[in-house]
């Protein structure tokens, strides 16, 4: 039986591309389980630690909808390793200020990302691994003057 699906001329990068994001979410889900954080929980420390952010901030950098963000930074208040204070600069915005606690969870967590990470990478050939991670570093961010970006990426750099 002849199909009357188009053939495929090029491999489904997107597919396969999801595949591997889900693949490591799950692993790193599962071993950051082990110290109690989630994958969301460690970005939203990780990047609240670099610099004071506000709750929106934080959310574009971690990709997560208004919903999700304020459901991790209640539950990190609720297990004390954040705390919500106000703004110096905009006292309607709720800075996120990581506790002393949320900041050893934080350390131990990156030391969990960066071992589930390197574990990934040596599935590849030592000198093939760089040139991955710059080829996906490449795909992520395009170059100058690529077709048009989705609306959710534009939002990634929104400074609130």
């Amino acid at each position: 039986m002849a199909s009357d699906a188009p053939a495929r001329t090029v491999r489904d990068l997107t597919g396969l591309l999801n595949s591997a994001g889900h693949a490591m979410n799950n692993r790193l889900a599962a071993a950051l389980a082990g110290v109690g954080l989630t994958p969301r929980m460690q970005c939203v420390l990780v990047h609240a630690l670099e610099e004071e952010r506000t709750q929106i901030q934080l959310a574009a950098l971690a990709d997560l909808d208004k919903t999700t963000m304020v459901s991790t930074v209640d539950e990190l208040e609720r297990r004390g390793l954040a705390r919500r204070r106000p703004s110096v600069a905009d006292r309607r915005a709720r800075i996120i200020a990581v506790t002393e606690e949320g900041r050893r969870a934080a350390e131990e967590g990156q030391r969990i990302v960066d071992r589930v990470h390197a574990e990934a990478l040596e599935a590849l050939p030592e000198p093939a691994r760089a040139a991955f991670v710059a080829a996906l570093h490449q795909l992520v961010e395009g170059a100058p003057g690529d077709g048009p970006r989705p609306v959710r990426r534009a939002r990634q750099r929104a400074t609130a």
